[in-house]
């Protein structure tokens, strides 16, 4: 049985001297294919040098919402997004979006950092990888105003109505651990609904440890936990589960 973690932050400092243990521990619980998602250039730049030297690990390279701002100042910083994420191993822009919950940067540098990385995407033929949160409607109206775009909706824990507006534009949707710890009926019916071709799945680590680990470190081999949660709420058998989301995240960002 074969996982795939496709959005954990593997390069932060917290896992620096024990990146090859953690990779241990993920494989012996199936997770076999790990994606390291960026948050900022350089940031990126470490998850990309970490992938080249592991054969299970790729990256991605993207500008999370918080930092829009420090983004837009930078009158090259598209330029060097694109030249960043043409390096080998790179199979994704992102994660990058709007998060308007706590709105560190203004919501205005938000999204025009948002539509610099779907156009470096589009140039690049690559899918994005987007953070939204408390922000659909303002996301929905730039995302339409360009065209086949590819990518997941990173951490999806909201109603069916997201879900569906989602869908219908052909995004994947990433559950992770919040699936085990949340109250919230809406976020579980959800989770119920995403069609098994349409699911990948991710830790987002090292934050959001699922139940029963919670208050210790996330980690990529925490998939497997996920996965087994999944199953049981969609009532589906684990190994179908595991093998429409491995091929679905395979595909989607081409783990060759």
């Amino acid at each position: 049985m074969e996982f795939v973690d496709t959005h954990c932050h593997l390069q932060f400092e917290k896992y620096r001297a024990r990146v090859d243990l953690v990779l241990a521990d993920a494989s012996r619980l199936g997770v076999k294919k790990i994606i390291c998602v960026g948050t900022t250039l350089d940031d990126s730049k470490a998850g990309i040098e970490l992938a080249k030297g592991k054969k299970s690990v790729w990256a991605t390279v993207g500008t999370h919402p918080h930092d829009a701002s420090n983004f837009v100042a930078d009158p090259n910083s598209s330029k060097k997004l694109k030249t960043i994420a043409n390096q080998p191993k790179v199979v994704a822009i992102g994660e990058t979006g709007l998060d308007y919950y706590r709105n560190v940067s203004p919501k205005a540098n938000q999204q025009r950092m948002l539509r610099e990385h779907i156009k470096v995407g589009i140039e690049l033929g690559l899918p994005l990888v987007f953070h939204i949160r408390d922000s659909w409607e303002d996301f929905w109206q730039i995302f339409d105003s360009y065209r086949d775009l590819r990518g997941v909706v990173h951490s999806f824990s909201t109603n069916r109505g997201h879900l569906d507006e989602a869908l219908s534009r052909g995004l994947y949707i990433g559950l992770n651990g919040i699936m085990t710890f949340t109250k919230d009926q809406n976020q579980l019916e959800a989770a119920r609904a995403v069609p098994l071709d349409r699911l990948v799945l991710e830790t987002d680590a090292p934050f959001l440890t699922p139940a029963p680990f919670r208050g210790k470190l996330c980690e990529p081999k925490h998939v497997a936990t996920v996965a087994e949660f999944l199953a049981d709420l969609r009532g589906e058998n684990l190994q179908d589960l595991a093998s429409a989301t491995t091929a679905n995240a395979t595909g989607l960002f081409n783990l060759r």
